[in-house]
């Protein structure tokens, strides 16, 4: 599949604004889906790290959708043909925090477009740049990264995951089953068939179950730490490695450091193997 490169980097620069209000619901309804048993939330408490990807949400109608419940391509995004699409990873600085009942916006820049060739075929990068206000003050900013690939091949075997340390300082094992992904991608809006059509999954896109979504796996990387360590994460910096599938067993791993300034983070999938890897400062 040919890419116009030179098309697709006149995307660059491009930016959106949209605007909302931090409402409690979304928070309450994260809470349960990470099996939290924190009191409701109300006006003014401090929103959890992550939790500002549950507002801005993207509202195509159906009519918008492509094959694959994603919005079509070419509005924001720039059109990239590869069909594939995956979170690949990111770095978020947390500056101030966002409150309940906070008046919020978030400012959208591309800032790159970038083809590569692998393994698996070609790999375009599109990085995004987040700016989350509440109200005049810049509270979050952070770089996202996504990866559009080419389609699966008939027979294609996965890519072999690299092994993760067996034991950590701070562990959770946990199973996330059609549910959990059900609840996590409602709260999100997210319509993307990998994460609960099996079919879709092993037909179209090759993989042998349903896939736990990037920023979840994220948001457990974060809740880890908001469960070890009563600091505050300052920022995150983190990607993806290999993907982890519905109804198999996986950790969320913590190691702090030896100064205590930062812990490396990671999932580790049923093998063993990388998933999700990250490196937060305090």
């Amino acid at each position: 599949m040919s890419l116009d490169l030179d098309h697709l980097r006149s995307w660059i620069g491009k930016t959106e604004t949209h605007h909302d209000i931090a409402t409690a619901f979304p928070i309450a309804a994260l809470a349960a889906t990470l099996d939290r048993k924190d009191p409701p939330p109300k006006t003014g408490d401090i929103i959890p790290h992550s939790g500002h990807w549950l507002y801005f949400l993207e509202t195509a109608v159906n009519a918008d959708l492509s094959h694959d419940g994603h919005p079509k391509r070419g509005g924001f995004l720039p059109p990239v043909s590869l069909p594939r699409r995956m979170w690949a990873g990111g770095r978020i600085d947390f500056r101030q925090p966002l409150r309940i009942g906070d008046s919020i916006s978030r400012e959208s820049e591309i800032l790159s477009v970038e083809a590569k060739s692998g393994k698996s075929g070609n790999l375009v990068f599109v990085t995004v740049r987040h700016t989350v206000r509440g109200g005049s003050t810049t509270c979050i900013v952070e770089e996202h990264d996504i990866v559009y690939r080419d389609a699966a091949k008939p027979g294609e075997a996965a890519p072999a995951g690299k092994p993760a340390p067996q034991t950590a300082a701070w562990r959770r094992e946990l199973k996330t089953d059609e549910a959990v992904l059900f609840r996590y991608s409602a709260l999100i809006f997210n319509a993307h068939r990998i994460h609960y059509d099996i079919d879709y999954c092993r037909d179209t896109e090759g993989y042998p179950g349903l896939i736990v979504h990037g920023p979840l796996q994220t948001t457990l990387l974060l809740d880890l730490c908001r469960r070890s360590d009563p600091r505050p994460v300052r920022t995150l910096d983190y990607r993806a490695t290999h993907p982890v599938f519905h109804q198999e067993t996986f950790s969320v791993n913590g190691q702090p450091a030896a100064d205590g300034k930062s812990v490396e983070l990671w999932t580790a999938n049923a093998a063993g193997n990388y998933a999700m890897r990250g490196t937060a400062t305090f």
